[in-house]
């Protein structure tokens, strides 16, 4: 090969490297505590029977989420920004309103994962837990305020790399079953609950917030261009940063589900974080228990500064109001300080959050896949029809997952 090539491929690959990063934000949103809660309890209670939802859910985060960086690339403005512009005055609210629904649910996830966290390796009480994380991720908000988003990333892909130990170590020492595995790809249910759990997996992993969120992240860290040369080349970054970032997540969700039915299931108590994490201890080691304890804390720490970071650009798009990150910050640790504070089972909030987060989904993701498809807004960069065919399914399939969902729980099956 000439010497010539070589060098080009090797400056490519360099660009490419250093063009990476905002997909890794969008992914600790696809690791949080509510995924920890969800997939531990799905693990203990039904063991490998709902691997294959995490491995469909972050198949579909992964389309998701290379879209939200598209459109956001190509238009020069977040999905939040492009609702804003189209719709009139109440709808825009009442949007904004089921937006910050959601983001609220994801807020009381991770602060109340990072205080059972504190919990586990400290013995602070939850309440006071609550409000330590609170303030350690004002702190990472203020690395984005005052340094921008490269330092930002640095450190939540930092925080990113604590949570793979922390989550994935355990599988080192577990009997793992290759048969039950297999089975588990085999998409079926075992009751409502098994639905329920399905549905919180789904909205655990396909996050509506951070399917604003990314959107605004590449078009905030590559600029606003429309060159179409310098589009393409930012795009194949796109493909790579998306696809790396999620197998990361992936690896994670699967390991915990993995971890929960090869040595937490019959386990009495392990359908709560605190019983799970004293199962690991007794079956795999005070050693392992701690690692897990640290993964969730970073877990916390590292969602809930994106999270927050997600709200005020779903905020500034739909309502065109922007306040502080900061004193937001403040605001949205209310609901989940509540809610430690009144001594609501904290397992459950966590998962009762993610089926909030999965009723938020098509609020998010249908408006996405349109302006994704739309020839008009995208131009030569709008979706192929193989690419907008494959997002309409999963959209239907997210949809009619929640409608079961409803069904069964009113009809008390």
């Amino acid at each position: 090969m000439p010497k010539s090539r070589v060098r080009s491929e090797r400056s490519s690959s360099r660009t490419t490297l250093m063009l990476l990063g905002p997909a890794f934000v969008a992914a600790i949103a696809y690791v949080d505590p509510g995924n920890v809660a969800a997939n531990l309890t799905a693990g203990a209670r039904y063991g490998y029977l709902l691997l294959w939802v995490l491995i469909l859910a972050n198949l579909i985060a992964v389309i998701v989420q290379y879209q939200s960086a598209k459109v956001g690339l190509v238009t020069g403005r977040s999905l939040a920004e492009l609702l804003g512009e189209r719709l009139p005055t109440a709808p825009r609210r009442l949007y904004w309103g089921q937006a910050e629904l959601v983001a609220a649910a994801t807020d009381i996830a991770e602060v109340i994962g990072g205080a059972i966290a504190l919990n586990l390796l400290f013995g602070v009480p939850l309440l006071l837990g609550g409000v330590i994380v609170g303030v350690a991720s004002m702190v990472l908000l203020a690395v984005q305020s005052r340094r921008g988003q490269r330092p930002f990333e640095i450190v939540i892909v930092t925080l990113l790399g604590v949570i793979v130990v922390g989550f994935v170590s355990g599988l080192f020492v577990s009997d793992l079953d290759p048969a039950a595995m297999l089975a588990g790809v085999v998409p079926r249910f075992e009751g409502a609950d098994s639905v329920l759990l399905a549905s919180s997996m789904l909205g655990a992993t396909v996050m509506p917030h951070v399917i604003y969120l990314h959107s605004a992240l590449a078009r905030d860290r590559h600029g606003v261009t429309d060159d179409p040369g310098r589009i393409r080349m930012l795009l194949k970054a796109t493909r790579w940063d998306v696809g790396a970032a999620l197998i990361v997540a992936g690896a994670i969700n699967i390991s915990m589900l993995l971890l929960a039915a090869s040595s937490l299931r019959g386990v009495e108590g392990t359908d709560s974080i605190e019983g799970a994490h004293a199962a690991i201890v007794a079956n795999l080691g005070p050693a392992i228990g701690v690692i897990f304890a640290i993964g969730l804390l970073a877990s916390g720490l590292a969602s809930t500064s994106v999270g927050t970071y997600a709200g005020a650009s779903i905020m500034g798009g739909l309502l065109k109001v922007r306040i502080p990150l900061l004193a937001r910050r403040v605001v949205t640790m209310i609901p989940a300080l509540v809610v430690l504070g009144i001594g609501f089972d904290p397992t459950q909030a966590l998962v009762l959050s993610q089926v909030v987060l999965s009723f938020g989904i098509p609020f998010a993701l249908i408006p996405l896949v349109r302006f994704a498809s739309s020839k008009t807004l995208m131009g030569e960069f709008a979706n192929l029809p193989w690419l907008r065919w494959v997002s309409w399914i999963a959209t239907a399939a997210i949809v009619a997952i929640n409608v079961v969902l409803i069904v069964l729980v009113i009809a008390g099956i």
